[in-house]
């Protein structure tokens, strides 16, 4: 039996009667998906690098020679962290620029939330 439910989205987000398990994928063409993969390989790469501070920081501070340049390391591991909202709000900018060069109209992409 068919369900009655129209599954809807607005903003990335199913809608309150549409089941949370329901996947719906938005494919605005080559160029966003280019951008996406991108953005995507730009966002792990940043997140591994910022647990390798971390980790050689933890055991660089556990001779007291090393304790200056493990305290380094998680100043930089910090700052890299706020690379990674930098790098989605970028990614947002520049697929919400490709939606509206490819449609004229501004309504942007279609991108929603994901984590990364």
């Amino acid at each position: 039996m068919a369900s009655d439910r129209q599954p809807s989205r607005r903003h990335g987000r199913p809608s309150p009667d549409q089941d949370p398990d329901d996947l719906t994928l938005h494919v605005g063409g080559r160029d966003e998906v280019v951008v996406r993969g991108r953005y995507e390989v730009l966002s792990i790469v940043n997140d591994i690098l910022v647990a390798l501070w971390f980790i050689v920081g933890s055991v660089l501070f556990f001779s007291e020679d090393t304790t200056v340049a493990g305290t380094w390391l998680f100043l930089l591991g910090s700052v890299q962290l706020l690379i990674r909202p930098v790098i989605r709000l970028s990614r947002r900018v520049h697929l919400r620029r490709l939606g509206q060069r490819g449609t004229g109209s501004g309504s942007g992409s279609g991108d929603d939330d994901d984590e990364y």
